[in-house]
């Protein structure tokens, strides 16, 4: 959908097949034939109907009360309330605006201006300046520390996997998907994604460089995808120590152009303007990726130092095995006939819902999975990939991975501004600074319901 529509739009989610209590009052259907889905799609058969993905996440018991409500305001009124606030004399009301652009939404800009990614970049930092935004930041720092502390953490469960039941498999991605509910609560990765991370870095450590109280700064990041909006509102990702959310409003890379179209802005009438940084002047002029598919390469990354750490095996290039379909995927490392590690990438719904099903029944033979709500991962977020009748546009994809692919690689591992931040902002890694900005610990939800007017 092309945003969050407050009202009586009945849009259906296609990527979602389960069954919540308003449309059915059992739950045999747990434990339904696996042959209901033939490549990730229902079978003509099936008697199961698609829902509404609100109604999904409310039977998944993901959302409060109070973040739905929370919910409801990430949209472009906000940052124009904000921006307005701003211009006028009560200083007391005016906030620092900061913008956070996910690696996976440049491509889209990219593609849409015409432009490499650096200078469809420069060109999206101009506009939103324009505007009144303050800064304009690029999360793949943020990703790079999502990374590492995933990696420890995965080392740390297959260390204690035989006296610890709830150590594997971990779950683990950029998607707030990897969390999946109760089932799996105890299973997910502790290290913060990347956007949750880039709030913590925004909120604590720039705002002391700036001489700012938290709550004077409006954080706001551009994504892909609107599963970034649930997260941004999740009671976990509250400050207590800060008294403030680590990210104020998400915003789709698709309501930014669409900002743009509003207010009739030509992308060649747009300044080019650098991106800032964290750290302030710091020598780093092109933008990086990180190894592995479009959508960050956890698994990759993990696998890859998994292996060496405890193998002593060094993996130049990991192959994939194709399971039930392109969006289900197995990685595996052996030695002398005997499979060592075996990790799998789950893509979209239906794929996420059978794995939960296996797991249901004790049939998961892997170490780590990573998990994506979007088919082909983040790249085709709704937030910027939807065609007409809601279904991905191909081509747009395409080249937005053309895009993507594009862009230097270069290892967290070797990031300087990692490893700068590490030692000014955290004290060190493994340090309880570190642990208190990079982990959280994801509760049980309790039965809440979502407004039955809020449609994604």
């Amino acid at each position: 959908m092309s945003e969050v529509a407050i009202g009586k739009r009945k849009e259906k989610c296609e990527n979602c097949t389960k069954q919540c209590s308003k449309k059915q009052s059992n739950e045999n259907q747990d434990s339904a034939p696996e042959k209901a889905e033939v490549n990730g799609e229902a079978n003509e058969e099936d008697p199961k109907q698609p829902v509404l993905l609100s109604a999904c996440l409310s039977c998944d018991r993901c959302v409060s009360d109070e973040e739905s409500q929370r919910i409801s305001q990430q949209n472009l009124q906000e940052i124009y309330k904000v921006l307005g606030l701003n211009k006028r004399c009560d200083a007391s009301k005016h906030k620092v605006l900061a913008v956070s652009v996910c690696p996976q939404s440049l491509p889209f800009f990219s593609v849409k201006f015409h432009l490499d990614v650096p200078q469809a970049a420069q060109k999206l930092c101009g506009f939103l300046k324009s505007l009144g935004v303050h800064y304009v930041f690029d999360t793949t720092v943020a990703a790079g520390f999502s990374i590492l502390e995933s990696q420890k953490d995965f080392i740390q469960r297959f260390r204690r996997r035989h006296h610890d039941s709830n150590a594997l498999p971990m779950f683990t991605s950029s998607c707030p998907e990897r969390v999946l509910g109760s089932l799996v609560t105890p299973l997910i990765c502790t290290a913060k994604s990347p956007q949750q991370i880039m709030g913590s870095l925004v909120k604590d450590f720039f705002t002391q460089q700036q001489k700012l109280s938290p709550d004077k700064v409006y954080h706001v990041v551009v994504a892909p995808c609107f599963d970034k909006k649930l997260e941004a509102v999740r009671d976990e990702f509250y400050s207590n120590l800060l008294e403030t959310q680590d990210v104020d409003c998400v915003l789709t890379s698709g309501e930014v152009l669409r900002m743009m179209e509003e207010k009739g802005v030509l992308v060649e009438d747009v300044d080019s303007v650098p991106l800032d940084h964290v750290l302030g002047e710091f020598n780093e002029e092109s933008l990086m990726r990180h190894e592995g598919r479009s959508s960050e390469g956890f698994l990759e990354h993990i696998f890859k130092h998994a292996a060496k750490e405890l193998f002593g095996l060094k993996v130049e290039e990991v192959v994939y095995k194709t399971l039930r379909n392109r969006d289900f995927l197995e990685v595996s490392l052996e030695r002398d006939g005997e499979t060592l590690l075996q990790f799998a990438a789950v893509y979209g719904f239906r794929n996420i819902q059978t794995l939960v099903h296996r797991m249901r029944k004790g049939r998961v033979p892997y170490q780590l999975v990573e998990v994506l709500s979007c088919p082909g991962g983040c790249l085709n977020g709704r937030g910027q990939c939807e065609g007409e009748g809601g279904r991905a546009d191909k081509a747009l994809l395409q080249q937005m991975e053309e895009a993507y692919s594009s862009l230097p690689v270069r290892l967290p591992e070797m990031n300087p501004e990692i490893q700068r931040l590490y030692h000014d902002w955290l004290e060190g890694q493994d340090s309880p600074p570190a642990m208190q900005a990079l982990h959280t610990q994801y509760s049980q939800r309790q039965s809440q319901q979502l407004p039955p007017d809020i449609q994604w």
